[in-house]
């Protein structure tokens, strides 16, 4: 059974990521120096972690790190920069669409072993690997886009630039994970 990741955080550190996220897509975007660091405890813990950007309800980036190698501190900074700059479907994020953003974090469980039975629509993000194809799927791709859970490993798979059908065999590897989503359009959010 997959678990949530192995802190649970109060809405004052969602606000605080939420904050230092923001300041480093605006740094990224007006080339402004780095935001200082807020000093709560919640900045030095490591675990996987995407950034999620939206303008006007439409997605302009979402870059993130699976496994943590990195404090929340530097791997949020990295992936909002990321986000704004470097999400190769999208171009880089405007001066101009700036108050319009809205921020989403999703902060990962480490990623385990699932069979397909098991996934849970709207609990469980998907990794898929083989070789060295590897694509992965937040838990609220499935929900905002309403799939199954074929649908859902058959998207993940595609991501991969795999045959959409290739979960079906037994060589892919497929892992899921649980998040912790929030965003500042909907206040501390609920985990996933």
């Amino acid at each position: 059974m997959l678990s949530l990741p192995e802190f649970a955080l109060s809405d004052e550190e969602r606000r605080a990521l939420l904050e230092f996220a923001r300041r480093s897509v605006q740094a990224a975007v007006t080339r402004a120096s780095d935001p200082v660091v807020p000093l709560a405890p919640i900045f030095d813990r490591k675990c996987g972690v995407f950034v999620t950007l939206h303008v006007r309800g439409k997605l302009r980036g979402c870059i993130g790190v699976i496994e943590a190698h990195e404090s929340l501190r530097a791997s949020v900074a990295h992936c909002a920069e990321g986000a704004a700059l470097h999400d190769p479907r999208f171009s880089p994020l405007r001066i101009e669409e700036l108050p319009a953003l809205e921020i989403e974090i999703s902060l990962l469980s480490p990623p385990a072993p699932i069979r397909s039975e098991e996934i849970e629509i709207g609990r469980h993000g998907l990794i898929v690997a083989k070789d060295r194809h590897r694509g992965l799927l937040l838990p609220q791709v499935a929900v905002e886009h309403s799939l199954d859970r074929d649908t859902f490993l058959a998207e993940t798979c595609r991501k991969a630039g795999l045959p959409r059908d290739a979960w079906k065999s037994g060589s892919l590897q497929i892992l899921g994970f649980t998040c912790e989503v929030f965003s500042d359009q909907t206040g501390s959010g609920a985990p996933l």
